[in-house]
């Protein structure tokens, strides 16, 4: 069904003409007409009289007529406020973010973020998994590294995070420290899994390195954890131990070997999805990690 036939006829009937109707919506009247007819056929029943001089609403019209006025002024309304989310920082943010960086550094900056927008209703999704954009009530989400699906919009937040090996002061008391990449293959490492794969290839620039250990996990929250706990070496974003290296929770190794680099994005299905209240998220976000990490 066509909102432009709804329209027709409500201007139909306010005007009491169809001559009328279509001069105030800028169609011939031939067009009007059969507006008026697909809209009958579609509701399998008589919506007006008319004759060369008349037009009347028969009773089953004039009971349509509410309806077809009360759905109009929905999509109107619908119109004015997707208008003024799109003006104001207001309305509702769906964000899926990553768990780890999410639980530990996020959850406050958004909290601070929202306090600064009142208006704002935030929506939030927190997982390692990566969220579907186009099927999952997900309108914007945080991740690492570039999208494989090159339709997505991505806009860098930290260009130049990368992965750091690391181990709690008690492990490496306990273990030693790898001086060289190939070390790794004597220590328990801590895995993370996305998905069915198993990430247990370490890059360090061109060399990849194959670890293992008794511990795979598809939260990366609990690999921190295992990690602090002096369970083995973990494999992580910098941003993720940013305040765990800081305060010597953990202990940076292997640091003169380039790791992966590990940028962290803000992603979106459209330019269309970067209102006001997503770009004023962006520039926050930015912001706060300059001075959060190295």
């Amino acid at each position: 069904m066509r909102v432009d036939d709804l329209k027709v006829l409500t201007y139909a009937a306010e005007h009491g003409s169809l001559s009328a109707a279509a001069r105030e919506l800028a169609i011939t009247p031939a067009v009007a007409s059969v507006a008026i007819k697909r809209l009958e056929d579609a509701l399998g029943t008589r919506l007006l009289v008319r004759s060369t001089r008349s037009l009347r609403l028969t009773t089953a019209g004039a009971h349509y007529l509410v309806h077809a006025k009360a759905a109009l002024n929905a999509l109107n309304q619908g119109e004015k406020e997707l208008h003024r989310e799109r003006q104001e920082i207001a309305g509702e943010l769906s964000l899926a973010m990553p768990s780890d960086l999410g639980r530990n550094v996020l959850l406050g900056w958004l909290d601070t973020f929202m306090a600064q927008h009142p208006q704002l209703h935030l929506r939030l999704r927190v997982s390692d998994r990566v969220s579907d954009l186009f099927r999952q009530p997900v309108e914007i989400a945080l991740r690492y590294g570039v999208p494989e699906d090159s339709s997505l919009v991505a806009l860098p937040l930290k260009s130049d995070n990368y992965r750091v090996v690391c181990a709690s002061p008690d492990y490496i008391t306990r273990h030693g420290r790898p001086a060289y990449p190939d070390d790794l293959h004597k220590h328990n490492c801590l895995c993370f899994v996305l998905g069915e794969r198993v990430h247990n290839q370490w890059k360090f620039g061109s060399d990849n390195i194959n670890v293992k250990g008794n511990r795979v996990s598809d939260d990366a929250e609990c690999v921190r954890r295992w990690a602090l706990a002096g369970e083995g070496i973990a494999y992580k974003s910098r941003l993720d131990v940013e305040e765990d290296l800081r305060n010597g929770r953990l202990v940076a190794m292997l640091e003169e070997f380039p790791c992966e680099p590990t940028p962290l994005y803000l992603v979106c299905p459209h330019r269309l999805s970067l209102t006001p209240a997503v770009v004023a998220l962006k520039d926050f976000l930015i912001q706060q990690l300059k001075g959060y990490s190295r």
